[in-house]
């Protein structure tokens, strides 16, 4: 699906961002959140998405750009384009919440074996 190169309304763009937002920000389970990804964004769409949070990701833990262009396929214009990503808020809280679940993983993992579940 491509975006028309017609301008929408100031007013109603911000109406429309903010109704968009609002949406992902009520979807409660990884399921639901799955299930919207997968009927609302186009395969292409989708892909895009998950190589850009990929990508800053890859590159906040500082894996190597021949790395990132080996394993995801991308350019290294389109790292160097991430790479801005990384000094913006929204990109930062998603990159620290996907951390946090990593160390909570890490660590129930490691009390699990501990205490011998």
């Amino acid at each position: 699906m491509r975006t028309s190169e017609k301008s929408v309304n100031k007013i109603l763009k911000g109406n429309l961002e903010s109704l968009f937002a609002s949406t992902v920000a009520d979807i409660k389970t990884p399921e639901e959140a799955q299930e919207f990804v997968d009927d609302f964004f186009s395969p292409a769409e989708k892909e895009t998405f998950v190589k850009r949070l990929a990508l800053t990701y890859w590159l906040k833990k500082g894996r190597a750009y021949s790395n990132i262009k080996e394993n995801l396929k991308v350019s290294s214009a389109t790292i160097s384009s991430a790479q801005a990503l990384l000094a913006k808020k929204g990109v930062q809280n998603a990159l620290n919440k996907i951390e946090a679940e990593e160390w909570a993983s890490q660590w129930s993992d490691k009390i699990k074996k501990f205490v011998g579940k």
